[in-house]
């Protein structure tokens, strides 16, 4: 949720030049794109900055899951992914398969017909929730059987490695 998290950097007044943009595109976001856009030199530079911060998510997580995996106090990895929440994630989905086809292979794997994901109607309102919440579940779900193990996820797949420090 892109405005929401703009609003909470007290930048709500640009969502609107984030709405025209992909996830990459915000994510590969430097000051001379947003000094082209007329995006004044503070928000500029807190955009970068908050950007930055979204990258090193990943990081944050493994740091997290040692953290509690040593037994410390819960408190501050708990308010760190309370605040990581709130932030954009983009749903994970393999290189070798398409966005469209990791949707049937969610729906087909929790018995869902495919058109309740939205990959047949328009990605707006709750169907973008439903395709995100089933590819937690699906990403969830393995984790449970190897999670003391703690098998690596692949690179880049934020909302299951957020499910996995969660579930520890």
């Amino acid at each position: 949720d892109v405005p929401a998290w703009l609003k909470s950097l007290r930048l709500h007044k640009y969502a609107a030049l984030f709405s025209q943009m992909t996830y990459e595109e915000m994510m590969a976001l430097t000051e001379c794109q947003l000094e082209a856009q007329n995006v004044t030199k503070g928000a500029r530079h807190k955009i970068v900055i908050s950007i930055q911060k979204l990258k090193e998510r990943q990081n944050l997580l493994k740091s997290l899951e040692g953290d509690i995996l040593e037994g410390g106090n819960l408190r501050v990895p708990l308010q760190e992914l309370h605040q990581m929440i709130l932030t954009p994630i983009k749903a994970y989905s393999s290189q070798n398969s398409s966005t469209e086809e990791h949707s049937r292979e969610v729906d087909s794997h929790h018995g869902h017909p495919s058109s309740l994901l939205g990959s047949d109607r328009d990605s707006q309102g709750s169907d973008c929730k439903d395709s995100a919440a089933a590819g937690m579940q699906q990403h969830h779900l393995p984790g449970c059987e190897g999670e003391s193990g703690g098998a690596p996820l692949p690179e880049g797949d934020l909302p299951g490695q957020f499910t996995r420090v969660m579930g520890k």
